[in-house]
């Protein structure tokens, strides 16, 4: 069995089937874990029944929401924040799930960008304290900027492990996502291992059309697995990618995988 374990997204896989129903046909494809983006429009009671019918761990969620993509670097509205934080921890230590993506939001042209940056910082430092009195991890993400029409507030790994100097708190980790990496900065290898003590979760699509890491594209997971697995991560991957065709057709890689 592959010594690498993966999560669903199933808020981009398996969308042939109703959102809840997710939990249930990940783990028949043999995941032992989901992670779900924004899971908010649905009760904690659904999501709990869905997840114990499956038998499945959750992995992670964000906090925000997929229009703002999150506000923790928006100095106009910190008490949003604050409030999509402790929903995020709410639902959560509902869920079992120990890992929170702290959304940051978009870069606003007219904002200014040193008082931003501050903002952030404070804001990752409370979200901290908040999430560590329950045990969680929060997580910051870098996301590209070379195809979204608004740009997220840190593009980069540079920038990432930047902020996480600045906020200095154990229980916040950088969150690498392969395919924003290879569009911002390619050099998987050395990003991989220089900011290797800070990962608290990884995620991973092919570039640039954002399919499962067996289709064609530029880069090549048998080489990211193996170096993974040579530095011994034992975190989650989840996979964040929409399927070429159907989920399952696209789950030929992940069988492969696990019957090394």
């Amino acid at each position: 069995m592959g010594k690498l374990k993966f999560c669903a997204n199933v808020s981009w896989m398996f969308k042939e089937s109703p959102f809840l129903d997710r939990y249930g046909l990940a783990a028949k494809a043999g995941f032992n874990g989901v992670e779900a983006a924004w899971p908010y429009e649905f009760s904690i009671d659904e999501l709990i029944a869905a997840k114990n019918a499956a038998n499945i761990d959750q992995v992670l969620i964000n906090t925000g929401c997929s229009e703002s993509l999150g506000h923790a670097a928006d100095y106009n509205k910190v008490q949003k924040f604050r409030d999509e934080l402790s929903l995020g921890i709410k639902y959560a230590n509902a869920l079992d799930c120990k890992r929170v993506h702290v959304m940051a939001g978009f870069r606003h042209p007219e904002a200014v960008t040193t008082k931003a940056m501050a903002t952030y910082v404070e804001n990752l430092k409370y979200a901290a304290d908040e999430l560590q009195a329950h045990g969680l991890t929060g997580l910051i993400e870098p996301i590209q900027n070379k195809t979204m029409k608004n740009s997220y507030f840190i593009n980069t790994s540079v920038e990432a492990m930047q902020v996480l100097e600045l906020v200095n708190k154990p229980n916040i980790k950088y969150q690498l996502d392969f395919f924003h990496v290879q569009l911002m900065e390619g050099n998987l290898t050395d990003i991989v291992r220089s900011t290797f003590p800070k990962i608290g979760h990884i995620q991973l699509s092919q570039v640039p059309k954002r399919n499962e890491p067996s289709t064609a594209g530029e880069i090549q997971y048998s080489y990211i697995f193996d170096l993974l697995e040579i530095l011994g991560y034992d975190g989650w991957i989840g996979c964040e990618y929409t399927p070429a065709t159907t989920t399952v057709e696209g789950l030929e890689w992940y069988t492969n995988y696990m019957s090394l």
